[in-house]
């Protein structure tokens, strides 16, 4: 159990106003996102959205041979399962922990009738939505034109915005399997930010060292998503 009070684990609990927040908490339960569980697989009806606390949640898109790339993370600051309050109820991506940790969950049939009220819930959900649009549309511009050192370099960025220390645990085969790239290339990229004293890789632990160095070295990507957030969030990224 984290000691911090629900509304305190995640961002978005943060924004909701006292009224619609009494009507939601009681039916806000915490669960354990270990590393590797499945949310959600493509096409298929979501029972619970989920808020991320101390884990982070990787949003993949698999090609019928079996490879997958990632278009988005999701932590603390946001929400796994927008398709089920858009519209939708499924999307062709799939949502796997990435760091393991905790969350909070809502039925989709609970979070969908308060977005229906278009009340204050409704406009923050559609606020965070289009701030993962631009992670998205961001990730797919960062893939096709920066090189494989700034797309690390991003992706660790984003992902230690999302955690409370500066340490993760993943291994370089998951981060290639993230970044839709071989497992070499993301061993060279690793070792060239390690000898630039940026990071600290051991046994699947990577630890960043120098924040301000990574953000110099990665491209605009980065900038442009912070930005976005803190602009439609503004206290999770503010500095």
């Amino acid at each position: 159990m984290n000691p911090l009070p629900i509304k305190k684990q995640n961002s978005l609990f943060e924004y909701i106003p006292e009224v619609e927040w009494q009507r939601l908490e009681p039916h806000i339960e915490e669960f354990s996102l270990p590393l590797g569980k499945v949310l959600y697989e493509p096409n298929i009806k979501m029972s619970h959205v989920c808020f991320p606390s101390t884990a982070i949640v990787s949003l993949l898109y698999s090609l019928e041979n079996g490879s997958s790339a990632e278009i988005a993370i999701v932590g603390n600051e946001g929400v796994v399962g927008i398709s089920i309050f858009m519209g939708g109820e499924s999307t062709s991506s799939r949502a796997v922990v990435q760091s393991a940790g905790l969350g909070y969950r809502i039925k989709s049939s609970l979070i969908l009738d308060e977005f229906n009220k278009s009340g204050p819930v409704m406009h923050l959900l559609l606020r965070y939505t289009q701030a993962l649009i631009t992670q998205m549309s961001q990730t797919a511009v960062c893939n096709r034109h920066h090189s494989l050192d700034q797309q690390l370099c991003r992706w660790l960025l984003l992902s230690i915005d999302r955690l409370k220390g500066n340490e993760l645990v993943m291994t370089q085969e998951l981060i290639a399997n993230m970044l839709g790239v071989r497992r070499e290339g993301v061993t060279e990229a690793a070792l060239k930010i390690q000898k630039a004293g940026l990071i600290k890789y051991s046994r699947g632990h990577i630890t960043v060292l120098d924040r301000i160095g990574l953000e110099h070295r990665t491209c605009e990507c980065y900038k442009v998503v912070k930005n976005e957030y803190e602009r439609l969030l503004p206290h999770k990224f503010a500095i």
